[in-house]
């Protein structure tokens, strides 16, 4: 079977050549999809593939309020490769928008559970993990936020002579018990059914063209 994130790399590549868009190769791997350029305006897109007979699309894995930020004023370009057949099916931002706003009520809560959680620890939480003592060492620091930290994050946060004060490794302790509560409040690979997309128009033929007019026809709305 295919290497599906290899399969769905090519896809993307294909859809940018059919529709007259351009990745932008400096931004990386987890830059914008595509940009397509219309009038002096570059216009980003989210581009997704599905070959499920349901026409359910996959998102991302461990969705989360990172993901809503990326999405904000997006355009998405669906690419359907099911059924005996391909077409393509395209969405300006308030299209997509009601997905995102359940996705992010979804998840909401226990976002909020992780930032309350974390301001709560105090020192005598940490003295529950450590020994009470005046200065705390590389190793104990690592100890906690194992590799979530680069090596000059570490060396960054010493606040006294031979590593952290208490009160810095309070602030580690708290840094590492949000990052677990939101892993553990993720979604992981959001789908969006395939009702979602039912009424909208297919793009068949002339791809690039009729790509063209339904965004021009976005940007030229009043309060877009």
């Amino acid at each position: 079977m295919p290497n599906e994130s290899f399969q769905d790399d090519g896809r993307e590549d294909q859809m940018r050549a059919l529709f007259g868009m351009r990745k932008d190769e400096s931004e990386g791997r987890s830059g914008i999809d595509a940009y397509l350029d219309i009038n002096g305006v570059s216009i980003p897109f989210e581009l997704k593939t599905t070959s499920d007979k349901r026409n359910s699309v996959t998102t991302v894995r461990d969705f989360g309020p990172e993901h809503i930020k990326k999405w904000a004023g997006k355009h998405w370009l669906f690419g359907f490769y099911a059924n005996g057949d391909i077409y393509y099916k395209y969405a300006t931002p308030e299209m997509m928008k009601p997905w995102i706003d359940d996705m992010e009520n979804y998840i909401s809560p226990d976002f909020k559970l992780a930032e309350i959680s974390n301001q709560n620890l105090e020192l005598e939480d940490l003295y529950k993990i450590f020994p009470k003592k005046s200065v705390y060492t590389l190793e104990d620091a690592k100890s906690l936020q194992k590799r979530q930290y680069l090596a000059s994050k570490y060396l960054e946060l010493q606040d006294i002579s031979g590593g952290y004060s208490p009160a810095r490794m309070l602030q580690i302790l708290r840094e590492r018990l949000r990052y677990l509560v939101e892993r553990g409040s993720t979604l992981n690979n959001p789908h969006i059914p395939g009702s979602y997309f039912e009424k909208w128009e297919k793009i068949t033929q002339d791809h690039e063209i009729h790509l063209r007019k339904m965004a021009t026809k976005y940007l030229e709305k009043p309060n877009p």
